[in-house]
C-alpha cells in the first residue's frame, strides 16, 4: 500500500517539534522515543506499519488546540487516532506525522436526560456511554461490534453502526453536535442539543470524514429510554442465499426489527467453538431481534415466524428468557475474535441493496472459489452492511495481495449492484484506490473542495480517503 514520502525537512526538525509540544503538554502526555511509538504504528489493519514521529496525549480540547497550532505552523501532518480499531487504516501514521490521540479525553461533561441528550469528550468508549446512563432507563443506540473499545471520535470519523442500526440508525443519525478543532487550532461548536440547526449541515459534513478536516474533541449525542422488553430469535438455513432471501422478505413484509444480523457456516464453526453459544450446525443463521411491549413483540414475532418457515428453515429458535436471548448473542459479538483464532483476515464492509443478497452471496462464493481463498460472511444483514471476512496465511508470499485483490473485487460488486463501499469502517487506506469506482472525477473534485476550505495545507490525516494521484498537487500547493 502506496504511503507518501516523509518530509524530510519535518524530520530533520523533531527535536525542535517535540520541546515547543511539550510546552503546551504535560510531560507524560508527548511520547517521542523510538520504542515506545511503536505501540501508534498500526491500527486494526495491522497488515501496514509506520511508527510516528511522535505521539500526543491530551486531555482537553483546549490542550489539542495548542497542539494542532503548533503542527500547522512546523507543517507538521496530524493523524487524529481513537481508540485504534479502525479496520481501513484510518490511523495508520506516515514517519513524519504527528499522532493525536484522544484517549485520555474520556469524561461525561452534561447528561439532560429530559431533553434526552449527553455530552462526552470523544475518547469515552461506546460502550460507556450506555454506561453512564442505563441505571436511569437510558441508553446509546449506535452500538459497533467493537463497542467496548472503540471510541466515539473514531464512531464519528467513520459514521460507525452495529447490530441495531436498522431500527435506530448509525451514528449520523445520534449525533447532535461536536467541539471540532480545526488544523490551525480554531475551536468550532457545530450542532448542538436540539433536533434541527439553521444553515449549512456541517454536521453532515463532519460525521464520516475520516479527520479530514478537524479533531473532534466533544460530542453531543442522543439517548434514548429504553424498550419495554427485547427478544431474539436465531434461524438457521441450509444456504447463505435462502437465508438472504428471507431477509429480503421480512424487510418487505414491512416488519422493522431493531437487528438482523447474518452468519455463514465458516463463521458459526468459529463462532461456536469459541463462544460455546448453541448455534445449529447449518449454512447461514439469522439472529432477529424485535422490542417493544410483549404483545408487540408477541406479534412481530408472529409475523417473522411466518416468513421464515416459507424458506424451510432447518431451525427456528426463539429465547425463552434473558440467559437464552444473550447466548443468542454471544457468538454473534464474539465473531471477529472468534476468526481470529483461526486464520489471518480483512474484513470489508461494502453495503449493497438488501434485494440483492442473495446474488451477492452467491457471487462472494463464486470469486472466493476462483482465487482460492476462503470468505466467512457475518453482517448486518437489515441494511445489507457486507462484513465478508477473507481469509488468507499473512506468512505466505503473494497472499495478502491475493486477498487485496478479491477484496477488491467484492467492493467493486457492490456498488455494481447499487450499493456502496463502506457502510461503517471508512475508507481509510484500504479503498482510497477504489473511490473512483463509486465517485465520478467532478464527485471527487467537490469533495476534494471541501477539505480545501477545513485544512488548505492538507496536514489532517495524509494518504487517508483521496488516492494519492488526486492528493498529490494538493500537499504540493
Amino acid at each position: 500500500m502506496e504511503m507518501p514520502v516523509p518530509d524530510t525537512m519535518v524530520l530533520s526538525a523533531k527535536a525542535r517539534i517535540v520541546a515547543r509540544l511539550r510546552t503546551v503538554l504535560p510531560a507524560d502526555a508527548v511520547i517521542d522515543d523510538v520504542a515506545e511509538t511503536r505501540a501508534y504504528e498500526c491500527d486494526a489493519l495491522t497488515a501496514y506499519r509506520c511508527p510516528p514521529l511522535a505521539a500526543v496525549l491530551p486531555r482537553t480540547t483546549a490542550e489539542v488546540s495548542a497542539v494542532l497550532r503548533i503542527c500547522h505552523e512546523e507543517s507538521v501532518p496530524v493523524v487524529p487516532r481513537g481508540s485504534g480499531t479502525s479496520l481501513a487504516g484510518g490511523a495508520l501514521p506516515t514517519a513524519d506525522c504527528v499522532i493525536l490521540g484522544v484517549a485520555r479525553m474520556n469524561g461525561v461533561i452534561e447528561t439532560d436526560y429530559d431533553n434526552r441528550y449527553i455530552r462526552v469528550q470523544s475518547g469515552r468508549t461506546n460502550l460507556s456511554v450506555t454506561g453512564a446512563v442505563e441505571s436511569d432507563g437510558f441508553f446509546y443506540a449506535p452500538d459497533p461490534s467493537s463497542q467496548l473499545a472503540c471510541a466515539i471520535a473514531g464512531n464519528i470519523a467513520m459514521n460507525s453502526g452495529g447490530a441495531h442500526c436498522l431500527k435506530y440508525g448509525v451514528t449520523t443519525n445520534n449525533l447532535l453536535g461536536v467541539t471540532l478543532v480545526q488544523m490551525d487550532g480554531t475551536v468550532l461548536e457545530i450542532g448542538g442539543p436540539y433536533m434541527d440547526p439553521v444553515g449549512l449541515d456541517l454536521l453532515g459534513v463532519i460525521c464520516g470524514s475520516e479527520g479530514q478536516l478537524g479533531v473532534v474533541t466533544e460530542a453531543t449525542l442522543r439517548i434514548l429510554p429504553k424498550p419495554e422488553g427485547a427478544r431474539p430469535v436465531l434461524v438457521g438455513f441450509d444456504s447463505n442465499e435462502v437465508a438472504g432471501q428471507c431477509v429480503s422478505d421480512i424487510i418487505k413484509a414491512g416488519v422493522l426489527p431493531v437487528a438482523i444480523e447474518f452468519m455463514d457456516r465458516p463463521c458459526i464453526r468459529a463462532c461456536e467453538a469459541f463462544a460455546k453459544a448453541g448455534y445449529p450446525d447449518c449454512e447461514a443463521l439469522l439472529i432477529i431481534e424485535v422490542e417493544g411491549s410483549p404483545a408487540e413483540i408477541d406479534e412481530q414475532l408472529a409475523l417473522i415466524k411466518v416468513i421464515a418457515l416459507r424458506h424451510n428453515p432447518v431451525e427456528f429458535r426463539e429465547a425463552a428468557d434473558e440467559d437464552q436471548a444473550k447466548r443468542i448473542w454471544l457468538g454473534r459479538k464474539s465473531a471477529f475474535g472468534a476468526m481470529g483464532q483461526i486464520n489471518d483476515y480483512m474484513c470489508l464492509d461494502g453495503t449493497i441493496p438488501v434485494s440483492s443478497l442473495p446474488y451477492v452471496l452467491r457471487r462472494i462464493g463464486e470469486m472466493s472459489k476462483a482465487v482460492g481463498l476462503d470468505v466467512a460472511n457475518v453482517f448486518h444483514a437489515g441494511d445489507g452492511n457486507m462484513h465478508p471476512l477473507i481469509l488468507f496465511d499473512a506468512n505466505k508470499p503473494g497472499d495478502l495481495e491475493l486477498c487485496e485483490a478479491l477484496g477488491a473485487d467484492i467492493l467493486r460488486l457492490c456498488v455494481e449492484v447499487g450499493g456502496c463501499l463502506t457502510g461503517e469502517h471508512g475508507v481509510g487506506i484500504e479503498k482510497r484506490d477504489l473511490m473512483g469506482v463509486q465517485f465520478a472525477p467532478d464527485d471527487l473534485e467537490a469533495q476534494l473542495w471541501v477539505k480545501d476550505v477545513f485544512d488548505p495545507k492538507w496536514l489532517l490525516n495524509p494518504a487517508k480517503v483521496f488516492p494519492l494521484s488526486v492528493t498529490a498537487s494538493r500537499r504540493a500547493a
